[in-house]
Parts: C-alpha cells; structure tokens; sequence
C-alpha cells in the first residue's frame, strides 16, 4: 500500500497555515514558500479554505507531460521526483489540474508532495490524514 495526504473535512479548515509551515520546516525552510501543501481563503472564515495538495493521481498529468521522466508515476498513484533529471521547464506546474505542484523560484524546480504526512502531524483540527492508497 502507498500513501497520500488525504483532507477529511475542509470546512474545518481556519486557514492557520500550521501544515504548510510544518512542510516548508521539514525541508529545512522557513516561512510559506517551500511548501508542497497549499491553504487558500475562499473568503475568509465565512467562506472558508482551500486545501491544496497533490491527489496522487493513478495518471499523473504532471509526469506524462514531463520530457526528461523527472517526474515517474509511483505505484498506487501520485508520483516521485528526480531533481537531477529536471530541466526546469515548469510543464509539470502547468499540467497539474489541482494546482497542486508548486515552483521554487531560487532552484528553478518544482516542489511536490512526497507523501511523508509531516503536514498532517501539524493541523490542529484534523483536517487532513495521511490515508492509505490501493495500487
């Protein structure tokens, strides 16, 4: 079995961006822009957060879009990434119909989810789990 970050219930989201930070923090970072977990307002507490994160798709637009096979689609879904194959062409970014995969302007690469559930660990509302993936 492989596993994914998977969102319980958004509408328990108050946008405090606890799991971004905590991704951003487990790669050595500080601060919202390395992160490979994205909270978004839809207007506030009224409207609530967006949570984004890769789906681990079964076929990952962002790896069949890929030209150097940087991005391999993982068994079970979602994908894994070669930094050392990268070009920094940026189609994975654009091909991701979630939105899903972030860029880091300094390296010129794409910061994707590997799947760890670090973010979950850090919500304090139980918004997101890290769920087990039938290949």
């Amino acid at each position: 079995m492989v596993k994914r970050v998977g969102i319980v219930d958004s509408d328990l989201c108050v946008g405090c961006q606890c799991c971004v930070l905590a991704c951003s923090r487990r790669k050595g970072e500080i601060g919202l822009g390395k992160s490979a977990i994205l909270v978004r307002s839809v207007g506030g507490m009224e409207r609530g957060h967006v949570i984004i994160v890769c789906r681990a798709c079964k076929d990952p637009p962002c790896a069949i879009v890929c030209p150097e096979e940087a991005l391999r689609p993982r068994r079970g879904g979602g994908i894994i990434f070669n930094p050392e194959k990268c070009i920094g062409c940026g189609h994975c970014v654009e091909a991701c119909p979630f939105g899903a995969i972030n860029w880091d302007e300094k390296s010129l690469k794409p910061i994707v989810c590997t799947y760890c559930g670090y973010c979950t660990e850090y919500c304090p509302y139980g918004v997101l789990r890290l769920e087990e993936v039938r290949s």
